[in-house]
Order: C-alpha cells, then structure tokens, then sequence
C-alpha cells in the first residue's frame, strides 16, 4: 500500500472516531437541552398559575390532579406562596416576589437553552464537514 493511501486510511479512522465524539456530544446536549425546556414549561405554567391567581374572580380555581383531570379547589389565603427553589428546598414570598423570582429564573433558563443550542448548531456543523470529508476520502479510496 503506498503512503498517501496510508494516510488517507488514517484521516479516514481518525474522522470516525472523532464523529463518535460528536455524535455522543450531540445526544448529551440535546438531553440538557431537553430538561431545560422541561425546566421552562414548568416556570412559565407556575408564572401563569400565579398570574390567574393574582387576578381572580372568585375563589375558586381548578387545580390539576393528574392525566388531564381537574379538581375545584377553593383559595383561602393568597397573600403568600411557597416555591421550590431547587435541592428540595421550598421557601415562603409574596406573590409578587414569587412572580419576580420565577422570572429571573425563567430568563437564565433562556440564557442557557440559548448557548446550549449554539453549541449544539456548532456541533452539527462539525458533524455533517465531517461527514462530507469522510464521503470524499472513501470515495478516492475507491478510485
């Protein structure tokens, strides 16, 4: 086998094992990804809740039980509201500072889906520039 085939068999196994790098990167960037917008559901449903909250009719409100069902729950003090803040540890504010809380929460959450993404573009683009070079490199292999 002559040297230049040598190397480009070379480049060749040094480009798939640096696509299984990429490959798993990508898979642990789309799971952060993935529990962030988890993470931003949940804040955006809590900010909503407490907006309702802030403005109701009535006293009464529906609260969610589970599998899409529903229980009529009556309010009888909503001065305060006790959050989870993380580590299993919940703590007592004000509905505005709740609301306060859980936005600055909600805007580093979209700070972080933001970087996580551009680095999982950045690690597709890598990708598929590999894949294209390991397509020609195979293909004069052939030749």
């Amino acid at each position: 086998m002559s040297a230049p085939a040598e190397r480009v068999e070379d480049e060749v196994r040094r480009l798939i094992v640096e696509l299984r790098i990429l490959e798993s990167t990508a898979e642990y960037l789309q799971s952060r990804l993935n529990l962030v917008n988890t993470a931003l559901a949940e804040l955006n449903l809590a900010s909503m809740s407490l907006d309702g909250i802030e403005k109701k009719d009535s006293d009464s409100i529906f609260v969610p039980i589970g599998g899409g069902s529903y229980i009529k729950a009556r309010l009888e003090d909503t001065d305060k509201v006790v959050y989870g803040i993380g580590a299993g540890v919940a703590i007592e504010k004000t509905i505005r500072e709740a609301k306060e809380d859980i936005a600055n929460r909600i805007a580093e959450l979209n700070k972080m889906k933001a970087a996580i993404e551009q680095q999982l573009s950045q690690v597709l683009s890598r990708i598929q520039e590999n894949q294209n070079r390991l397509q020609e490199l195979t293909a004069s292999l052939r030749s």
